[in-house]
């Protein structure tokens, strides 16, 4: 990221984190699949939630397709935090490609207004992934900064990841439809980061730490076999986070993903001493773009979505 010219352009703030999540081409399972510019760790790396079509988070699991950390080389643990991009609905010109070319995508009016028929809408029409995540978290980001315009980024990032909700299950299966196809992901680190938006949380949040927000690093010891984390991934003279205090790993990553002070898991977790192909893609020394390129975004994910 110190040299990607997309990072160094300073302009992106929330950035979606890929749909390269099912990706195990190289026996990942998906892990290792974030890339410019959500490997920055300044900006705010946004992954997919399935929300299930409903109100009620209980029942809310990580889209499967949502890419995964850690970034690529860097090794920045990403996402930041995750927000509903299943199937969202919004507005689309009447008359644009996609209306035309996937029609049953529209909204049904029934499903916009009490007593609405079955027909569908020209105005409105539903896509999924994480580009349809990451202006979730953008509408929260503004929020918050209207309400008060002091607000540095590290501090709206801060509040965002600090008050996210974790309450999903250790592991799930969707099944997708569109493949016929079982898809199973774990609720991680580097899957969910922080935990899912929780925008009226972020809202009554009123800390204002000083220093930077930069996502941690992680690496693997090979002594000890672990995977670990290093919250000062940018070697900044003050950092927001620590093991005490508002920022301290427990408060704002949960026990359940960062197990003791620094470790996040052990071999036998997420690719295991098994699947060698998996754990050298994410952990080795050179580019694991040299022989794989993840695909990040997908137009059948897109229109299909999951269940």
């Amino acid at each position: 990221y110190k040299t990607d010219p997309l990072c160094q352009a300073g302009i992106t703030v929330v950035v979606a984190a890929g749909n390269a999540g099912r990706d195990n081409s190289v026996g990942s399972n998906g892990y290792g699949t974030i890339t410019s510019p959500g490997n920055d760790p300044l900006v705010i790396t946004v992954g997919a939630v399935n929300h299930k079509s409903d109100s009620w988070r209980g029942n809310d699991v990580i889209a499967t397709y949502s890419s995964k950390g850690p970034s690529a080389v860097d090794w920045i643990v990403k996402p930041d935090i995750v927000a509903p991009g299943n199937k969202v609905g919004s507005n689309q010109a009447p008359n644009a490609t996609l209306a035309t070319q996937f029609p049953n995508n529209r909204l049904k009016l029934s499903e916009l207004v009490t007593g609405g028929t079955a027909t569908a809408s020209p105005d409105f029409f539903w896509l999924s992934g994480t580009s349809m995540a990451a202006p979730v978290v953008s509408g929260a980001a503004a929020l918050l900064i209207g309400r008060d315009a002091s607000l540095t980024p590290d501090q709206v990032k801060f509040r965002l990841m600090k008050t996210a909700w974790r309450g999903f299950p250790t592991t799930a299966t969707i099944y997708d439809a569109a493949t016929n196809q079982y898809h199973s992901a774990s609720h991680d680190i580097f899957t969910v980061g922080a935990g899912m938006l929780d925008i009226w949380a972020a809202w009554n949040n009123f800390d204002r730490p000083t220093g930077t927000a930069a996502s941690p690093s992680a690496y693997y010891d090979s002594v000890t076999k672990k995977v670990m984390l290093k919250l000062n991934s940018t070697n900044a003279t003050n950092l927001i986070w620590g093991t005490t205090g508002t920022g301290a790993t427990n408060l704002v990553w949960g026990t359940a993903t960062v197990s003791g002070l620094n470790i996040i898991w052990g071999t036998n977790l997420v690719w295991g001493t098994s699947t060698m192909s998996g754990f050298n893609f994410v952990w080795g020394t050179t580019s694991p773009w040299a022989n794989a390129s993840p695909q990040t975004e997908s137009l059948s994910i897109a229109i299909n979505g999951e269940n």
